[in-house]
Protein backbone atom coordinates (compact mmCIF):
# COMPACT_ATOMS: atom_id res chain seq x y z
CA UNK A 1 0.00 0.00 0.00
CA UNK A 2 0.98 3.51 -1.17
CA UNK A 3 1.75 5.75 2.12
CA UNK A 4 1.62 9.23 2.85
CA UNK A 5 4.63 11.25 3.41
CA UNK A 6 5.21 14.83 4.15
CA UNK A 7 4.87 17.32 0.92
CA UNK A 8 7.91 18.78 -0.72
CA UNK A 9 8.76 21.56 1.28
CA UNK A 10 6.99 21.04 4.56
CA UNK A 11 8.56 19.62 7.64
CA UNK A 12 8.19 19.14 11.02
CA UNK A 13 10.03 20.81 14.34
CA UNK A 14 10.51 19.17 17.23
CA UNK A 15 10.53 21.89 20.16
CA UNK A 16 12.44 20.53 22.98
CA UNK A 17 9.92 20.53 25.71
CA UNK A 18 7.02 21.05 23.64
CA UNK A 19 4.39 19.99 21.15
CA UNK A 20 6.16 19.47 17.62
CA UNK A 21 5.36 22.44 15.19
CA UNK A 22 4.42 22.22 11.18
CA UNK A 23 6.27 24.34 9.15
CA UNK A 24 4.69 24.83 6.00
CA UNK A 25 5.82 25.00 2.75
CA UNK A 26 4.69 28.97 2.67
CA UNK A 27 6.59 29.18 5.54
CA UNK A 28 3.70 29.34 8.46
CA UNK A 29 4.72 27.74 11.77
CA UNK A 30 1.32 25.83 12.52
CA UNK A 31 0.52 23.64 15.75
CA UNK A 32 -0.27 20.63 15.91
CA UNK A 33 -2.99 18.89 18.09
CA UNK A 34 -1.48 15.06 18.45
CA UNK A 35 -4.24 14.13 21.01
CA UNK A 36 -2.62 10.51 22.34
CA UNK A 37 -0.29 9.95 19.46
CA UNK A 38 3.50 11.36 20.66
CA UNK A 39 5.34 13.55 18.26
CA UNK A 40 7.94 10.67 17.69
CA UNK A 41 5.46 8.53 16.67
CA UNK A 42 4.37 11.06 14.03
CA UNK A 43 7.74 12.06 13.06
CA UNK A 44 8.48 8.43 12.09
CA UNK A 45 5.40 8.38 10.43
CA UNK A 46 5.62 11.00 8.01
CA UNK A 47 9.19 11.25 7.70
CA UNK A 48 9.67 7.54 7.40
CA UNK A 49 12.19 7.20 10.23
CA UNK A 50 13.55 4.42 11.98
CA UNK A 51 11.43 3.65 15.14
CA UNK A 52 13.64 2.29 18.50
CA UNK A 53 15.52 -1.09 17.57
CA UNK A 54 15.64 -0.29 14.14
CA UNK A 55 12.69 -1.50 11.92
CA UNK A 56 11.42 0.99 9.69
CA UNK A 57 8.11 2.83 10.68
CA UNK A 58 6.05 1.06 7.98
CA UNK A 59 6.64 -1.96 10.13
CA UNK A 60 4.75 -0.05 13.37
CA UNK A 61 1.03 -0.41 13.74
CA UNK A 62 -1.02 2.49 13.34
CA UNK A 63 -3.71 3.21 15.70
CA UNK A 64 -6.81 5.17 14.67
CA UNK A 65 -5.31 8.29 16.76
CA UNK A 66 -2.24 8.37 14.35
CA UNK A 67 -4.11 7.58 11.29
CA UNK A 68 -6.47 10.20 12.05
CA UNK A 69 -3.55 13.10 11.91
CA UNK A 70 -2.05 11.67 9.28
CA UNK A 71 -5.71 11.89 7.26
CA UNK A 72 -5.41 15.73 8.19
CA UNK A 73 -2.50 16.35 7.01
CA UNK A 74 -3.46 14.62 3.54
CA UNK A 75 -6.67 16.73 3.19
CA UNK A 76 -4.27 20.14 4.35
CA UNK A 77 -2.26 19.41 1.77
CA UNK A 78 0.88 19.02 4.03
CA UNK A 79 1.46 14.81 2.94
CA UNK A 80 0.97 13.57 -0.23
CA UNK A 81 1.34 9.70 -1.18
CA UNK A 82 2.97 10.12 -4.57
CA UNK A 83 5.30 12.67 -5.84
CA UNK A 84 3.78 16.01 -6.71
CA UNK A 85 4.34 16.20 -10.77
CA UNK A 86 6.60 18.53 -12.70
CA UNK A 87 4.98 21.39 -12.88
CA UNK A 88 4.41 21.90 -16.61
CA UNK A 89 4.25 18.04 -17.54
CA UNK A 90 2.10 17.25 -20.60
CA UNK A 91 2.23 20.99 -21.76
CA UNK A 92 4.34 22.15 -24.97
CA UNK A 93 6.28 24.73 -25.00
CA UNK A 94 7.32 26.46 -28.78
CA UNK A 95 10.70 28.55 -28.18
CA UNK A 96 11.89 30.56 -30.87
CA UNK A 97 14.10 33.32 -31.17
CA UNK A 98 18.02 34.23 -30.32
CA UNK A 99 19.98 31.51 -29.01
CA UNK A 100 21.36 32.90 -26.49
CA UNK A 101 18.06 33.00 -24.55
CA UNK A 102 16.08 30.41 -26.49
CA UNK A 103 18.73 27.58 -25.15
CA UNK A 104 18.38 28.38 -21.37
CA UNK A 105 14.24 28.77 -21.60
CA UNK A 106 14.26 25.57 -23.80
CA UNK A 107 16.44 23.90 -20.47
CA UNK A 108 14.19 25.25 -17.74
CA UNK A 109 11.26 24.62 -19.29
CA UNK A 110 12.04 20.73 -20.56
CA UNK A 111 13.42 20.77 -16.42
CA UNK A 112 9.79 21.56 -15.07
CA UNK A 113 8.13 18.75 -17.05
CA UNK A 114 7.44 20.47 -20.36
CA UNK A 115 8.04 18.90 -24.25
CA UNK A 116 10.18 22.04 -25.60
CA UNK A 117 10.44 22.13 -29.26
CA UNK A 118 11.79 24.70 -31.62
CA UNK A 119 9.64 26.64 -34.09
CA UNK A 120 10.27 29.46 -37.15
CA UNK A 121 7.93 32.33 -37.44
CA UNK A 122 6.48 30.66 -40.45
CA UNK A 123 4.81 27.81 -38.36
CA UNK A 124 3.89 30.51 -35.67
CA UNK A 125 1.38 32.01 -38.34
CA UNK A 126 0.57 28.75 -39.33
CA UNK A 127 -0.75 27.87 -35.67
CA UNK A 128 -3.17 31.05 -35.69
CA UNK A 129 -4.67 29.63 -38.96
CA UNK A 130 -5.04 25.74 -38.52
CA UNK A 131 -8.24 23.82 -37.46
CA UNK A 132 -8.28 23.09 -33.86
CA UNK A 133 -6.55 19.79 -32.38
CA UNK A 134 -8.93 17.94 -30.94
CA UNK A 135 -6.56 15.39 -29.50
CA UNK A 136 -4.67 18.06 -27.62
CA UNK A 137 -6.56 19.91 -25.04
CA UNK A 138 -7.14 23.62 -24.97
CA UNK A 139 -4.44 25.50 -22.41
CA UNK A 140 -1.39 22.90 -23.09
CA UNK A 141 0.40 24.44 -26.33
CA UNK A 142 2.66 27.80 -25.78
CA UNK A 143 4.87 29.42 -27.91
CA UNK A 144 7.73 31.58 -26.14
CA UNK A 145 9.45 33.93 -28.70
CA UNK A 146 13.07 35.36 -26.98
CA UNK A 147 14.73 38.64 -28.69
CA UNK A 148 17.71 40.20 -28.02
CA UNK A 149 16.95 43.47 -29.56
CA UNK A 150 14.13 45.60 -30.17
CA UNK A 151 10.98 43.94 -31.80
CA UNK A 152 10.79 44.97 -35.45
CA UNK A 153 8.15 46.67 -36.35
CA UNK A 154 4.96 43.95 -37.65
CA UNK A 155 7.14 40.81 -36.09
CA UNK A 156 4.74 40.20 -33.61
CA UNK A 157 1.23 40.38 -35.79
CA UNK A 158 0.59 36.84 -36.24
CA UNK A 159 1.74 35.82 -32.76
CA UNK A 160 -0.74 38.42 -31.21
CA UNK A 161 -3.66 36.01 -32.92
CA UNK A 162 -2.54 32.88 -31.05
CA UNK A 163 -4.61 33.81 -27.59
CA UNK A 164 -7.79 33.59 -30.03
CA UNK A 165 -6.31 29.73 -30.50
CA UNK A 166 -5.99 29.28 -26.69
CA UNK A 167 -2.37 29.14 -27.69
CA UNK A 168 -0.46 30.79 -24.82
CA UNK A 169 1.85 33.43 -25.60
CA UNK A 170 5.13 34.89 -24.12
CA UNK A 171 7.67 37.02 -25.26
CA UNK A 172 10.94 39.17 -24.50
CA UNK A 173 13.18 41.28 -26.01
CA UNK A 174 16.08 43.50 -25.46
CA UNK A 175 16.26 47.51 -25.43
CA UNK A 176 19.24 48.63 -24.74
CA UNK A 177 20.41 47.55 -21.73
CA UNK A 178 16.79 46.27 -20.43
CA UNK A 179 15.16 43.23 -21.10
CA UNK A 180 11.43 43.30 -21.29
CA UNK A 181 9.46 39.93 -20.01
CA UNK A 182 5.64 41.31 -21.46
CA UNK A 183 2.49 39.70 -19.75
CA UNK A 184 1.81 35.96 -20.82
CA UNK A 185 -1.41 35.77 -23.35
CA UNK A 186 -3.64 32.63 -23.21
CA UNK A 187 -7.16 33.43 -23.85
CA UNK A 188 -9.01 36.41 -26.03
CA UNK A 189 -8.63 39.60 -24.32
CA UNK A 190 -5.36 39.26 -22.56
CA UNK A 191 -2.32 41.47 -23.10
CA UNK A 192 -0.30 41.60 -26.13
CA UNK A 193 2.33 42.55 -27.74
CA UNK A 194 0.55 45.39 -29.53
CA UNK A 195 -1.19 46.68 -26.36
CA UNK A 196 2.16 46.58 -24.55
CA UNK A 197 3.18 48.72 -27.38
CA UNK A 198 0.04 51.23 -26.81
CA UNK A 199 0.36 51.43 -23.02
CA UNK A 200 4.09 52.07 -22.98
CA UNK A 201 3.63 54.96 -25.96
CA UNK A 202 0.83 56.58 -23.48
CA UNK A 203 3.37 56.16 -20.41
CA UNK A 204 5.90 58.34 -21.82
CA UNK A 205 5.83 61.97 -22.41
CA UNK A 206 8.99 61.04 -25.22
CA UNK A 207 6.42 58.87 -27.09
CA UNK A 208 7.44 60.29 -30.36
CA UNK A 209 11.24 59.52 -30.02
CA UNK A 210 10.19 55.84 -28.28
CA UNK A 211 8.26 55.09 -31.64
CA UNK A 212 11.20 56.26 -33.69
CA UNK A 213 13.36 53.73 -31.82
CA UNK A 214 11.26 50.77 -32.35
CA UNK A 215 11.12 51.78 -36.07
CA UNK A 216 14.06 51.33 -36.21
CA UNK A 217 15.93 55.21 -36.50
CA UNK A 218 18.52 54.87 -34.27
CA UNK A 219 22.37 54.28 -34.17
CA UNK A 220 23.31 50.97 -34.04
CA UNK A 221 23.37 48.85 -31.09
CA UNK A 222 26.10 48.69 -28.63
CA UNK A 223 24.74 46.15 -26.16
CA UNK A 224 24.97 44.62 -23.35
CA UNK A 225 23.94 41.60 -24.61
CA UNK A 226 22.70 38.57 -22.10
CA UNK A 227 25.23 37.09 -20.13
CA UNK A 228 24.84 33.47 -18.57
CA UNK A 229 23.86 34.76 -15.51
CA UNK A 230 21.48 37.04 -16.91
CA UNK A 231 20.04 34.50 -19.69
CA UNK A 232 19.36 32.87 -17.02
CA UNK A 233 17.47 35.10 -14.78
CA UNK A 234 15.46 35.86 -18.03
CA UNK A 235 14.66 32.26 -18.40
CA UNK A 236 13.69 31.54 -15.04
CA UNK A 237 11.44 34.07 -14.80
CA UNK A 238 9.66 33.25 -18.03
CA UNK A 239 9.63 29.53 -17.19
CA UNK A 240 7.85 31.04 -13.57
CA UNK A 241 5.16 32.62 -15.95
CA UNK A 242 4.49 29.27 -17.84
CA UNK A 243 4.09 27.82 -14.61
CA UNK A 244 1.51 29.98 -13.37
CA UNK A 245 -0.17 29.66 -16.32
CA UNK A 246 -0.46 25.75 -16.30
CA UNK A 247 -1.79 26.08 -12.30
CA UNK A 248 -4.63 28.70 -12.83
CA UNK A 249 -5.48 26.31 -16.07
CA UNK A 250 -5.12 23.25 -13.78
CA UNK A 251 -7.22 24.99 -11.87
CA UNK A 252 -10.31 25.19 -13.83
CA UNK A 253 -12.04 28.76 -14.17
CA UNK A 254 -12.72 29.26 -10.60
CA UNK A 255 -9.89 29.14 -8.96
CA UNK A 256 -10.35 25.55 -7.27
CA UNK A 257 -7.27 23.63 -6.74
CA UNK A 258 -4.74 25.68 -6.75
CA UNK A 259 -2.10 24.92 -4.56
CA UNK A 260 -1.70 26.63 -1.05
CA UNK A 261 1.28 29.22 -0.44
CA UNK A 262 1.62 30.53 -3.85
CA UNK A 263 3.53 33.67 -3.64
CA UNK A 264 0.89 37.09 -4.19
CA UNK A 265 2.00 39.98 -6.37
CA UNK A 266 0.52 41.00 -9.87
CA UNK A 267 -0.85 38.21 -12.30
CA UNK A 268 1.54 36.95 -14.72
CA UNK A 269 -1.02 38.04 -17.39
CA UNK A 270 -1.11 41.76 -16.01
CA UNK A 271 2.33 41.86 -15.49
CA UNK A 272 5.35 43.43 -17.69
CA UNK A 273 8.68 43.08 -16.05
CA UNK A 274 11.83 45.27 -16.49
CA UNK A 275 15.28 43.24 -16.02
CA UNK A 276 18.46 45.59 -15.99
CA UNK A 277 20.90 43.50 -17.59
CA UNK A 278 23.38 45.84 -15.61
CA UNK A 279 23.04 44.54 -12.03
CA UNK A 280 20.09 41.75 -12.69
CA UNK A 281 17.36 43.63 -10.69
CA UNK A 282 14.11 43.53 -12.14
CA UNK A 283 10.62 45.68 -11.81
CA UNK A 284 6.86 44.83 -12.07
CA UNK A 285 4.56 47.00 -13.45
CA UNK A 286 0.78 46.18 -13.93
CA UNK A 287 -0.20 46.52 -17.27
CA UNK A 288 -4.12 45.98 -19.19
CA UNK A 289 -5.15 44.92 -22.59
CA UNK A 290 -6.36 47.70 -24.84
CA UNK A 291 -9.99 47.90 -25.82
CA UNK A 292 -11.06 48.08 -29.15
CA UNK A 293 -12.37 51.40 -30.71
CA UNK A 294 -14.97 51.96 -33.12
CA UNK A 295 -14.00 53.07 -36.38
CA UNK A 296 -14.69 56.65 -36.97
CA UNK A 297 -17.84 57.51 -39.02
CA UNK A 298 -16.76 58.52 -42.84
CA UNK A 299 -16.77 62.62 -43.46
CA UNK A 300 -19.30 63.87 -45.02
CA UNK A 301 -18.63 66.45 -47.89
CA UNK A 302 -19.39 69.67 -47.69
CA UNK A 303 -22.24 71.04 -48.44
CA UNK A 304 -24.12 67.44 -49.10
CA UNK A 305 -26.87 67.75 -46.18
CA UNK A 306 -27.66 71.35 -47.48
CA UNK A 307 -28.12 69.74 -51.13
CA UNK A 308 -30.08 66.86 -50.21
CA UNK A 309 -32.37 69.34 -48.04
CA UNK A 310 -33.13 71.09 -51.32
CA UNK A 311 -33.66 68.43 -53.49
CA UNK A 312 -36.29 67.26 -50.96
CA UNK A 313 -37.90 70.23 -50.76
CA UNK A 314 -38.39 70.41 -54.45
CA UNK A 315 -42.26 69.58 -55.63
Amino acid sequence: MTRSRLAPGTGIVTVPGAAPVLRTCGGEFLRIDTGGVTGEALVRRLADEEAPGGESSGEEPQTAELARLVEAFEAGGHAVSVPPRAPLTGRTVHVLGDPVLTGPVARCAGAEGAEVRPITPDQVAELTRAAPDHGRPEGRVAVVWCLDSPVPEGLWDAADRLPGRHIAWLRCHREGSHSWIEPLAAAPGDVTSRHVRLRRLAATPAHRELAAYWAGHRTPDTGPHPTEASAALIAALLTAALIAWAEAEAAGPDGAGLPTGLPTGLPARRRLRRIDLRDLTFTEHPVLPVPDVAPLPAPTPVGAHAGASAAEARP
